[in-house]
């Protein structure tokens, strides 16, 4: 039974009986909590041992005083106000006064107030007042609270953004860098974002694999659109936390937390792009002027062959009428034949690239900065729509970069027409299951549906007029998706131009 249920009977029973109830006596009196019993005006009738421990007074100096008298004096006066307010309403009261001991020490009391009322006349005959030292929980208090502001001001002090993530995935602390993180990337949880894109199937592992969480340094590119990219440096470290719930008071098992520290350093990422930004620049347009010399081989000698074989047919016919000229004009067919070989064996074969791990993002940009200058003359506006993060694919960073600076190039002809008012190029990529897919749309004229599958075909050309330059069409480009293990397509556009879709497979392996 508690401590207060006691008092109020043992007191009660005193008051009714007249006569002490001392069993009730001899329990309040041991109680470890400090008990008091003052008559309404607050005059102090009975003190226990534990209240002569707590003031410093004894019974004999205490009993008889008012509990003001144990007041220093400083507490709020709508404390006190409070307090009467409460106990002239017959109802219990609960809260903390700054008190003096004997010898002059302060102390915090945590008291409680209730008061007994005579069930007869309705009137307050006495008040059981119950209290203890508190002083030294306050001050743990304050200091867990000091040091809980000291950490985490130094939290949203640091340069690098934190996120403590509980074992459900949940962000349950947060620094105002990550906050800045949530702003500017236009997402409820960067953390989560990044998980994705470096640990992608992460939220199956909590728990009980959160070890495998520990990692230092992951680079993340974060791509926005129509702004530039963000390039985050990662690490994650398990720590254990102990839960909160009742249930867990006697568990000594704690939970996994992962703790992720996010660094920026899209500055010096920048400077590295920009160097290798020019680097790659100079090699495309050495790998474009290669390509244009092996295309301009190869279409010649695809025309020349055309004519071999009519007169290989015109010879087989002649055998018949006259076998001596017949076979003078075979040794020149065979001679040339020769001579086609040769040229053939000129023609500069293609870079020899290692597969590595590419970001299409990346790629894209690459041949966008490249193509700017092109793109500025031609007066075309380029609508960016990245996804934020794309897992690698396996491939040739150069071939990849040729196949989309080849769409974008016949994209700007195809709108490059005079008096071809509307020049938008839309590039844009996501991810659709377990495969990425990379869109380039034009407003140009488009290419009508008969001439697609044809579009294809080497050495095919929509141009028309003498002096254009034949061209491959598509072919080469269909050539280096194909070697990647991908699939490209045509399509029309929203705005009546053309739309190619690249789809590259994740688990693909380039040929």
């Amino acid at each position: 039974m508690p401590v207060s249920k006691l008092v109020q009977l043992a007191t009660a029973e005193s008051v009714l009986c007249g006569l002490p109830g001392e069993a009730f006596r001899m329990a309040v009196d041991q109680a470890d909590l400090a008990i008091s019993i003052t008559d309404p005006k607050a005059n102090i009738l009975f003190a226990n041992e534990a209240f002569v421990r707590v003031t410093g007074f004894s019974r004999e100096e205490i009993v008889g005083k008012n509990e003001s008298s144990l007041s220093n004096k400083t507490t709020p006066p709508e404390v006190y106000a409070e307090l009467w307010e409460s106990l002239r309403a017959n109802h219990s009261w609960s809260g903390k006064l700054l008190n003096r001991r004997k010898n002059g020490e302060l102390y915090l009391a945590e008291i409680t107030i209730s008061p007994i009322v005579d069930q007869g006349s309705g009137k307050v005959t006495h008040y059981v007042g119950m209290h203890r030292d508190v002083t030294d929980i306050h001050r743990l208090e304050r200091m867990v609270g000091n040091q809980k502001q000291l950490i985490e001001s130094v939290v949203d002090a640091a340069p690098m953004a934190l996120a403590l993530l509980d074992q459900n995935g949940r962000v349950v602390l947060d620094n105002q860098e990550y906050k800045k993180l949530v702003t500017d990337l236009r997402v409820s949880e960067p953390a989560h974002m990044l998980l994705d894109s470096l640990m992608p199937g992460w939220r199956g592992c909590l728990p009980p694999d959160a070890a495998d969480f520990t990692f230092t340094g992951r680079e993340s590119r974060i791509d926005r659109e129509g702004a530039r990219p963000r390039w985050l440096s990662v690490s994650a470290s398990v720590i254990d936390m102990h839960s909160d719930c009742a249930t867990t008071y006697f568990c000594a098992a704690g939970q996994p937390g992962i703790l992720l520290v996010i660094s920026d350093i899209t500055g010096l990422r920048e400077e590295q792009e920009r160097a290798r930004a020019a680097a790659l620049k100079a090699t495309l347009a050495d790998e474009e002027r290669t390509a244009a010399l092996r295309e301009g081989l190869s279409a010649a000698l695809f025309r020349l062959e055309e004519p071999m074989n009519m007169m290989m047919s015109a010879i087989a016919i002649l055998k018949r009428r006259d076998p001596a000229s017949a076979n003078m004009l075979e040794q020149a067919v065979f001679s040339s034949r020769e001579h086609l070989d040769s040229l053939r064996q000129a023609i500069p074969q293609s870079p020899q690239e290692i597969v590595v791990s590419v970001n299409l993002n990346e790629v894209l940009r690459d041949v966008l900065e490249v193509s700017t200058p092109r793109l500025l003359a031609a007066g075309v506006v380029v609508d960016w729509q990245p996804s934020a993060t794309l897992p690698p694919v396996l491939g040739r960073a150069l071939q990849l970069r040729m196949l989309f600076k080849a769409l974008v190039d016949n994209a700007v002809e195809a709108m490059n027409i005079k008096g071809w008012r509307r020049r938008e190029l839309s590039l844009s990529t996501r991810l659709r299951g377990p495969c990425i897919v990379v869109s380039v749309l034009d407003t140009g004229p488009g290419i009508p549906k008969e001439w697609r599958n044809k579009a294809f075909e080497p050495f095919f050309t929509a141009k028309s007029g003498s002096g254009k330059h034949v061209g491959t069409g598509l072919s080469r480009a269909q050539q280096v998706v194909a070697d990647h293990g991908g699939i490209i397509d045509i399509d029309d556009s929203p705005s009546g131009g053309c739309a190619i879709h690249v789809e590259f497979r994740l688990d693909g392996d380039p040929i």
